[in-house]
């Protein structure tokens, strides 16, 4: 992972080189000019000279803060959390009215002779503060020290006089408001006072802490007491209910015959009447209900019945049946009947306790739910009071305060250093000046060269081709400059591989046949056809040199020309263009006829006279015919067919062959035409044999070995004969 990741390091650092190699010219020219104009400035910059002095800021200066009245009096401090005091000391400072001033009493003048502006003043100001300190140092430049010095020292002058000032009628201030607010806050603490004796008069309130306390007491008590009597009660009322159902009677049916059996009147009456009802019934025995004695006895009873229900009415107090077997009870039962009477009236009791003690329970529990809400507004009243009393109590202290500050001259600042004469310029530094200016030449033209690049589509280097079309890279052909070749004398030619067998250039050719004869490992490769994604990417010059550097491997080959509306072979070996491709094609000569041999073991079919649509020739049966033909009568045959983003002529001749072989060349091809390319293969389903990259540019290092093999006095014949052999051993086939 590590070697990886050096690697792709590696080879951004190599693809930055090239760029800065393609831009060279552009990137020299803006680091000129960049440095040139640097030191032009520089140069021509009259000196600047720069004055400082430092003032001290104390934390209290003896006014009265009106931002709050819990600071110290005079106290540094911003109004928010944000701010701070010595950056609002520097404003002060930089304010117009100190700056005009300043060159008001200097009579500052600008270079025309005119006044001073106070931007531009404050341009030459500069104000900071020394880290850990309360310090503030003021410089200013100028291209006269003794001005900077004078103006520095004015400035602090007029800045500590302007916040003596300023603390003077800020006091001043402060005591005339004060002294018009004190009464109001006097005011409001008294209506505060009234308001919570109001509250306290009208809630009965002494201490409702305590009152909540003992009401929260007393509340249990009494909860405790009604449970108690809750409980006697329950007893008193199950004793009732069983002595009721021993005497059948209810609780005021046995009062009142109580009442009866105790009442002497009633039971002497009762005695009478029982009597003479007795009598009765022994009269009757003797004589007849008309008997003088009977009526005289029936007339006793009625009147003494009258008597009785009259005394029974008079001692119970209403008028109700009672029978007479009731008006008179055993011992038994009016010890019961007692008893009876006794538990109702103990019920009674308790009932009558239970109501009064849930009636106070009652009383202290909604007096103890109000005291939340008496509690809240007796600390309202209480808050207000105290924030009045708080209030008069801080200003009446800074009313006395402000008065005595009011007549002091003090301030919050004062000089500790005084400008000096400056004895060196600060501006212009020439060294720092002149090395910024070549990094920022350098910096400004490696971004421009970047930028261009990024601009630039084209393919550059044989890698990306590769990464774009994403065919297997069967060679790389170095760069043949035919206009340096001319300047050191030498003769010009398109077929290097032919006119200097011992180049880089025929070595690369012989790399890209012998990997051309790997391609295919169950068939032999015949028909190869050469094409490029656009113009100018010498597929021409890749197909003529392929078939010298073939035929050099001693096979017969056949290079045609397909390339019918821009025909080039014939310029390339200088042949005529009179009868070619398209004249087979319609018939009026042969392959045999027109086909010339131009080197050894190499013929050349042209393209022969512009037909009007060479594709319609091309998708034709005689050029299916004509490539098998050729396929049988050479050991090799390849085809110069258009590029493939012009015409549809390559794709057509490239189903007919054994595959195809596409050139790429760095900076011509860009990236949209070449997946285009790619697409439109791979849509037709051509078969493809791999690419090439076509004038690739090396090192003098990597074409060393080249040079050195030339060297060794070896001829052409015997370097064919050993690469024979080798391929022999290699590839097992017979090379002739």
């Amino acid at each position: 992972m590590r070697s990886q990741q050096d690697n792709e390091d590696t080879i951004n650092f190599q693809q930055y080189w090239l760029i800065v190699k393609r831009r060279w010219l552009l990137i020299a020219i803006i680091i000129a000019s960049v440095f040139g104009i640097t030191g032009l400035v520089t140069f021509t910059q009259k000196p600047i000279y720069e004055a400082e002095g430092k003032l001290l800021f104390n934390k209290q200066s003896g006014i009265s803060s009106l931002t709050g009245v819990s600071e110290q009096l005079g106290q540094l401090s911003g109004v928010t959390n944000l701010s701070n005091p010595l950056e609002t000391e520097a404003e002060i400072i930089r304010s117009n009215p100190i700056a005009q001033k300043t060159i008001a009493e200097l009579q500052l003048k600008d270079k025309l002779g005119e006044p001073l502006e106070i931007e531009t003043f404050l341009g030459k100001l500069k104000i900071k503060s020394v880290r850990g300190t309360d310090i503030l140092q003021l410089s200013y430049r100028s291209n006269s020290p003794e001005e900077a010095t004078t103006v520095i020292n004015k400035l602090m002058n007029n800045y500590v006089q302007n916040n003596i000032r300023a603390n003077r009628s800020e006091a001043t201030a402060a005591r005339e408001f004060l002294s018009k607010q004190l009464p109001l806050v006097e005011v409001k603490v008294t209506q505060a006072e009234v308001a919570q004796r109001r509250f306290k008069e009208k809630y009965e309130v002494i201490s409702l802490e305590e009152e909540a306390i003992q009401g929260v007491k007393t509340q249990n008590d009494l909860s405790s007491q009604i449970t108690q009597l809750r409980a006697q009660l329950v007893d008193a009322r199950t004793r009732s209910g069983a002595l009721q159902n021993q005497l059948a009677l209810n609780t005021r049916q046995a009062m009142a015959l109580s009442t009866l059996s105790q009442s002497k009147a009633v039971q002497q009456v009762l005695s009478e009447y029982q009597k003479v009802q007795d009598d009765l019934a022994v009269e009757r025995s003797r004589f007849t209900d008309d008997h003088p004695i009977i009526t005289s006895l029936l007339n006793k009873e009625q009147a003494l019945k009258e008597q009785l229900e009259g005394r029974v009415t008079q001692t119970l107090g209403s008028s109700q049946p009672i029978p007479e077997q009731d008006l008179q009870m055993g011992e038994l039962k009016q010890t019961l009947t007692a008893s009876l009477v006794q538990v109702e009236v103990e019920r009674l009791g308790l009932e009558n306790q239970a109501g009064v003690l849930m009636k106070a329970f009652g009383l202290y529990q909604a007096r103890l739910k109000i005291l939340p809400k008496l509690e809240q507004q007796q600390l309202q009243l209480q808050r207000r009071l105290q924030i009045a009393r708080t209030t008069y109590e801080e200003m009446l202290k800074r009313l006395q305060e402000v008065q005595v500050l009011e007549n002091q001259n003090v301030g919050n600042a004062r000089i500790v250093s005084e400008a000096l004469l400056p004895k060196k310029p600060v501006s212009p530094r020439i060294l720092l000046n002149l090395a910024l200016g070549g990094f920022l030449g350098f910096f400004l033209a490696i971004g421009v060269a970047l930028l261009l690049e990024a601009g630039d589509k084209s393919v550059k280097t044989a890698e990306e081709a590769q990464q774009l079309l994403d065919y297997p890279l069967l060679g790389t052909i170095p760069l043949f400059d035919q206009k340096a070749r001319l300047a050191r004398g030498e003769s010009t030619t398109e077929l290097p591989v032919l006119d200097n067998p011992y180049s880089s250039v025929n070595a690369a050719f012989e790399m890209l046949q012998i990997n051309l004869g790997f391609t295919f490992s169950d068939k032999e490769l015949k028909v190869i056809v050469v094409s490029s994604c656009v113009m100018n990417e010498g597929k021409s010059f890749v197909a003529a040199n392929l078939a010298v550097a073939t035929a050099q491997m001693g096979r017969r080959v056949l290079l045609i020309d397909a390339d019918m509306r821009r025909p080039h072979q014939h310029k390339m070996w200088k042949e005529p263009n009179l009868m070619g491709l398209s004249n087979v094609l319609v018939g009026q000569a042969t392959l045999a006829e027109v086909a010339k041999e131009v080197v050894i073991n190499v013929e050349l079919l042209t393209a022969g006279t512009m037909p009007p649509n060479s594709a319609a020739l091309l998708d034709s049966q005689r050029m299916n015919e004509l490539v098998k033909k050729a396929a049988q009568d050479y050991d090799c045959v390849i085809i110069d067919t258009p590029p493939l983003s012009v015409l549809a002529d390559a794709s057509i001749v490239g189903k007919m062959a054994d595959g195809m072989l596409l050139v790429a060349r760095p900076g011509v091809v860009n990236s949209a035409t070449a997946k285009a390319t790619k697409a439109s293969l791979e849509h037709l389903r051509v078969p493809m044999l791999g690419m090439v990259v076509n004038c690739v540019s090396i090192d003098h290092s990597e074409c060393s070995y080249y040079y050195t093999y030339t060297n060794t006095g070896e001829n052409n014949s015997s370097r064919r004969n050993k690469i024979k052999s080798n391929l022999n051993r290699i590839t097992g086939l017979k090379l002739l």
